[in-house]
C-alpha cells in the first residue's frame, strides 16, 4: 500500500509538469497590427493602391468599380463643388477602400495630388469630399562638411538635400564666387527640414544660419527681418554687414568657368597667345545671361570677334559686357535690374562653343570682376543693430560649436 501510494503522488507529479510544458509551449495568439492611414483603419477594408495611367478618369475608374453611368453623373455632381474631377493627373497616386468581403464594392476614393495633400470622397452613407493635409514635422540640425566634389554632391554625402545647394548659392550670390570653391573649402549649415507624419523626408522648410569658409575666411550669414513689420528678408554677416552687393559674382547659374581673366591666353580661334580681359563661363546654349547689377542697356550689337553682346552701364564707375550670346532681349537704353535675363548663352563670334564670356569696366579700364572689392547695397538701419546682434549670438554659437567638433578648430 505504502509503495503503491509513492508510485502514485510520482505519476500525479509527472502529469502535471507535462502540463506545465505544454502550456509554456502553446503558441501565442499573433495579433493584427492595427493600421491607420487616411483618417480610416485600414483593417477594415481591402485596400487597393494604384496610379492614374493613361486614358484614366475618375469616371472611368468608378466604372471598374460597377458604377453605372447614372451614379457616377450622380457623385459628380455632388462633388464638383469640392473635387474637380478633371484635375486627375497621369502618375499621381490613388487609393481605393472596398468592401472587405464584397469585391469591387468601393467605399471611399481617396486622390493624392502631391505628398502633402489628399482627397477624400466618401461614398458611404452620403457622399462627401474632404480635403485633408498631411500632418507636417519640422526637424531641425546644424551640419558641417568640407567640400569634396560640387556643393551638391558634398550636401549629399552629407546627408541633406541636394536641394539646398541652390538656395545656399542664392544667399551667397554676391560675397562668393562658387566656381571658385576648391576641394577641402568648410561650410556648416542650420536648417529645418519638413517631414510628412514625421517620417517621410519633404525638403528643406528654411535656413537659420550658415558659414562658408572662403579664401580663408568665414563668410556667415543670417536671415534677418530688419522690420518686423515687414516680409522682406535680408542676409547680414556675423558684424551686421548686409551680404548683398551692387554686383552678382557672376551672370549666370550653376555653371563652370573654363578660362578666367589673364593678360595671356591662347585663342582657341585666332589660334595665337593674346590677352583675354574676361571671364568665360560654359553653360549650354539657350542659358540665360543675367546682367550683374542694376544699370540702362548702354549698347546691344555684333561685331565678328564678339558676336551678339550686350554691354550695361551701372553708374559713373562701372560697366560691364556679355559677349557671345545667342540672343539678344533687352534694346539700348533700356533700364535693368539686378538677376534681370539681358539674353542667351551661343557661340557667335569667335567662339569654339556656347559660353558667355563677362567683361568688367572699372572707370574705363577692363579689370578682372573677380578681384574687385565691389560696394555694398543699403547697410542695415543702426537702430536695428542691437536686436540683430542679439538675435544671431545662440545661432553663430551653435555654427562655431558643430564646426569645432567636426574640424577641431
Amino acid at each position: 500500500m505504502k509503495y503503491f501510494a509513492i508510485i502514485l503522488v510520482l505519476t500525479t507529479l509527472f502529469a502535471c509538469n507535462k502540463k506545465e510544458e505544454k502550456e509554456v509551449k502553446a503558441p501565442a495568439v499573433k495579433k493584427e497590427k492595427i493600421l491607420v492611414e487616411y483618417g480610416f483603419t485600414l483593417n477594415d477594408f481591402k485596400v487597393v493602391n494604384d496610379t492614374v495611367k493613361s486614358g484614366d478618369s475618375f469616371g472611368k475608374i468608378l466604372g471598374s468599380q460597377n458604377f453605372d453611368a447614372a451614379r457616377i453623373h450622380e457623385i459628380n455632381e455632388k462633388i464638383k463643388d469640392s473635387f474637380n474631377v478633371r484635375d486627375i493627373r497621369i502618375g499621381k497616386p490613388y487609393t481605393l477602400l472596398q468592401n472587405k468581403t464584397a469585391p469591387h464594392d468601393l467605399k471611399v476614393f481617396i486622390y493624392q495630388p502631391d505628398r502633402m495633400t489628399y482627397y477624400v470622397v466618401d461614398l458611404r452613407d452620403s457622399i462627401v469630399v474632404h480635403k485633408k493635409q498631411r500632418p507636417v514635422t519640422i526637424k531641425r540640425r546644424t551640419i558641417a562638411a568640407a567640400i569634396d566634389g560640387s556643393v551638391s554632391e558634398t550636401l549629399k554625402n552629407a546627408g541633406v538635400s541636394a536641394a539646398l545647394a541652390p538656395e545656399l548659392s542664392r544667399i551667397y550670390a554676391w560675397s562668393i564666387d562658387f566656381f571658385k570653391i576648391q576641394k577641402g573649402d568648410k561650410f556648416a549649415v542650420t536648417i529645418n527640414e519638413k517631414y510628412i507624419s514625421d517620417t517621410i523626408y519633404a525638403g528643406i522648410e528654411s535656413i537659420d544660419a550658415s558659414y562658408f569658409e572662403y579664401k580663408g575666411k568665414k563668410i556667415y550669414a543670417f536671415p534677418f527681418k530688419q522690420d518686423p513689420n515687414s516680409k522682406r528678408v535680408d542676409y547680414f554677416d556675423e558684424e551686421g554687414k548686409v551680404l548683398k552687393n551692387m554686383f552678382l559674382k557672376a551672370p549666370l547659374k550653376f555653371v563652370n568657368i573654363t578660362s578666367r581673366f589673364t593678360k595671356s591666353r591662347f585663342h582657341p580661334v585666332q589660334l595665337k597667345w593674346k590677352a583675354h580681359n574676361g571671364t568665360d563661363y560654359a553653360a549650354p546654349t539657350g542659358t540665360p545671361i543675367m546682367t550683374t547689377a542694376s544699370g540702362v542697356v548702354e549698347r546691344t550689337g555684333y561685331t565678328a570677334g564678339n558676336g551678339n553682346f550686350v554691354k550695361v552701364k551701372h553708374n559713373g564707375t562701372y560697366a560691364t559686357q556679355y559677349l557671345h550670346m545667342s540672343k539678344i532681349l533687352v534694346r539700348q537704353g533700356q533700364r535693368v535690374q539686378q538677376g534681370d535675363v539681358i539674353g542667351r548663352v551661343g557661340s557667335t563670334g569667335l567662339a569654339t562653343g556656347p559660353h558667355v564670356c563677362y567683361r568688367f569696366w572699372k572707370n574705363g579700364i577692363q579689370v578682372d570682376p573677380l578681384r574687385q572689392k565691389l560696394p555694398n547695397s543699403e547697410p542695415m538701419n543702426a537702430k536695428y543693430k542691437a536686436r540683430y546682434m542679439e538675435y544671431i549670438k545662440p545661432l553663430k554659437k551653435e555654427l562655431d560649436s558643430v564646426s569645432i567638433a567636426k574640424f577641431g578648430e
